[in-house]
């Protein structure tokens, strides 16, 4: 079975058909979650982030705050770059050794949850790409709601990452997210019976 690579935007749902493939017995390497792991104190992401960003994003307790960290690169492009720049190596590396450990166990249902796939251009590691799709107007929705942002900041999320347009047409597989849960369901099952 092909390795999936799992991408979409903020708010496009990839959560929800991640957890769907997952009861199709598919073992997911999570990105977002490893890029958390990564920031933690005593690893080397963590105090290359503060060297460039200062102490004053760390909570009390010396975590970084991911909050304050994403206020000042969600509002600057290049700090953004900065920060991918910082943290893309050690995910990349983190992802590799998990998906070998994986392969060498000889587990072939693979999903690598990657937001940025295209834009850490890892698109090497997966076999096939499929992007989870929601028109903007709905991510903008959909984040406002979920995070409490205001339209501007709902926007300079969603402009922060490839247009999912573009990230639609570079795609294998296009799910769209954009109706129920069911509808998403019938999708993925309709796929995945064409592989077999």
């Amino acid at each position: 079975m092909p390795v999936i690579g799992l991408t979409g935007g903020i708010a496009s749902g990839k959560s929800t058909v991640s957890k769907l493939l997952e009861e199709h017995g598919f073992i997911i390497i999570d990105a977002d979650q490893i890029a958390r792991e990564i920031l933690n104190p005593g690893k080397p992401a963590y105090q290359k982030v503060i060297a460039n960003f200062g102490r004053e994003i760390l909570k009390e307790d010396g975590q970084i705050d991911r909050i304050k960290l994403g206020k000042i690169v969600f509002s600057d492009p290049e700090k953004l770059a900065l920060l991918n720049r910082l943290t893309h190596p050690e995910v990349g590396k983190e992802i590799r050794s998990q998906l070998n450990q994986l392969k060498e166990a000889g587990i072939d249902r693979i999903v690598l949850d990657i937001p940025l796939l295209f834009e850490a251009q890892m698109q090497d590691l997966v076999d096939i790409i499929w992007v989870v799709y929601v028109p903007e107007e709905e991510q903008i929705k959909r984040l406002m709601t979920r995070n409490g942002f205001t339209r501007e900041e709902a926007i300079k999320r969603i402009r922060s990452q490839m247009p999912l347009d573009e990230k639609a047409r570079l795609a294998d597989v296009v799910i769209d997210n954009s109706g129920s849960l069911e509808k998403t369901r019938e999708q993925i099952i309709a796929i995945l019976q064409e592989w077999k």
